[in-house]
């Protein structure tokens, strides 16, 4: 399902790391293959519909840029880059991974609450906590 061998092996990592996350949640309802199977298929199934989503950022930014003019003909500002760099990665690790799944890779806040294992409404509240403190670092 992964396409190759590299990104089948962190995809493995990721399906590990979800089952030491979510072991807690299973119910023995069906055999634990059949549940290992499933988590398994829905890390691959996340990970796909974020590259689909990241190729065609990409796509619609290249076309664009052609398109538009160049505003008042300047280079973009590195150095704010980078500072918005370093403030998300200063951010509380909850509130930097909403931040980053939400803002940066357009996951919706249910998706969000379901890989991090939380309730929509605290995926919420971490967006808008991580999107006050960026404000505030980049003042």
């Amino acid at each position: 399902m992964a396409g190759d061998h590299a990104a089948a092996t962190d995809l493995l990592q990721d399906v590990f790391v979800r089952v030491w996350e979510q072991l807690g949640s299973f119910r023995g309802e069906s055999s634990f293959s059949t549940w290992l199977h499933r988590l398994a298929v829905n890390v691959v199934l996340v990970d796909a519909r974020g590259a689909t989503r990241r190729r065609k950022r990409v796509t619609v930014e290249g076309d664009l840029g052609d398109a538009l003019p160049d505003p008042g003909g300047r280079a973009p500002d590195i150095a704010l880059q980078m500072d918005l760099e370093r403030a998300i990665a200063r951010l509380p690790t909850q509130a930097r991974a909403v931040f980053v799944l939400h803002d940066v890779e357009g996951v919706p806040h249910d998706e969000i609450a379901t890989q991090l294992g939380i309730a929509t409404g605290t995926a919420r509240a971490h967006l808008f906590r991580a999107r006050r403190l960026l404000r505030e670092m980049l003042r």
